[in-house]
């Protein structure tokens, strides 16, 4: 066969029918957040602008560093169910500390991020489930907020306001931050090589250690990478509310996960993606409060909502995988 006929045969192969479905998959995170967007456009047009978009993702991007942070540790085949405490506890680190004594603080948040690779260490060593750990270590992180600030107060560095309240020309501040967070996973995790080994490491980890690459290692990056994350969604959260709270980021746990999962993620084989993490994230942020409150729905009905959203997109994906295994 000649050289031309080889390279119709992959063309036709790869926009054949077969490829239809797996397109769909792919697209499922963005198609998803187009139908919230519409959503909200019909029952309220004037919110499809850059005050409105502005107002609707003001919380979108410490979710979003949170999904990302939970990202890479399923990445890894684990799951950590300590993120919302320890967004929590960085808030209030944040919100004293980082602003009264921003070296204390900084040496703090640094240490926070190496207990995360700790974890990590702890975990692959000692052969340990990661749900176990994350869950006991959120008991940590939550009484350590606790003893920090007993009860709402602080006040965010000046410098953290002045960031997350930068307006910039154009496109939302919320839009364009998560564009960054999105691109920097993206290439970090996707178009390095050791980031393939990272992501291998969730997928085929026998592989991985035969090739010579060190498990070891790569739990302890994945686990800081999450810490990393964090504490950036940690600090994003105390500039956008300028206070802290010991309690401020106990949801972000499962809204981490729920972002990860809708963006096309899966909890074993390292299988992730970061644009559809934040794709997720920013999905989640729309569906929740701005689109109950635009249809009138209390909202004490905000997770209901996070909830069914998660099941109607996981639903099509199962459909769409099943069309494509017949085939």
């Amino acid at each position: 066969m000649s050289a031309s006929g080889v390279a119709a045969k992959e063309v036709s192969r790869v926009l054949g029918r077969g490829s239809t479905p797996r397109l769909l998959r792919a697209l499922l995170p963005a198609l998803s957040l187009a139908l919230v967007l519409l959503a909200i456009s019909y029952l309220n047009p004037r919110a499809i602008s850059y005050f409105g978009f502005t107002l609707m993702l003001n919380l979108a991007v410490p979710i979003a560093l949170a999904t990302i942070a939970q990202m890479f540790v399923i990445a890894g085949n684990d799951l950590d169910l300590s993120i919302g405490a320890f967004v929590g506890f960085v808030g209030c680190v944040t919100a004293t500390w980082l602003r009264e004594t921003p070296l204390l603080g900084t040496l703090v948040l640094l240490g926070c991020i190496a207990t995360y690779a700790g974890l990590g260490a702890l975990i692959y060593l000692r052969n340990l489930p990661s749900i176990v750990v994350t869950l006991g270590m959120s008991f940590v992180w939550q009484g350590l907020a606790i003893l920090l600030l007993p009860k709402p107060g602080g006040k965010a560095p000046g410098w953290l306001l002045a960031t997350m309240s930068f307006k910039p020309p154009l496109i939302p501040f919320p839009i364009l931050a998560a564009a960054v967070i999105a691109a920097l996973a993206y290439v970090g995790l996707m178009r390095t090589s050791y980031g393939a080994i990272l992501r291998g490491s969730g997928g085929n980890a026998v592989a991985i250690g035969r090739a010579g690459w060190s498990l070891l290692k790569a739990k302890m990056v994945l686990f800081a990478c999450t810490g990393v994350f964090g504490v950036l969604s940690g600090l994003a959260l105390i500039g956008i509310t300028t206070s802290a709270d010991a309690n401020i980021g106990n949801g972000y746990t499962l809204l981490s996960i729920a972002g990860v999962i809708l963006g096309g993620g899966e909890f074993v084989g390292g299988r992730v993606s970061p644009i559809g993490a934040v794709i997720g994230a920013l999905t989640l942020a729309l569906a929740a409060s701005p689109l109950l409150t635009f249809m009138h729905i209390p909202p004490d009905w905000q997770v209901a909502a996070n909830g069914a959203t998660l099941i109607v997109v996981l639903a099509a994906r199962v459909l769409i995988s099943r069309k494509e295994a017949e085939r």
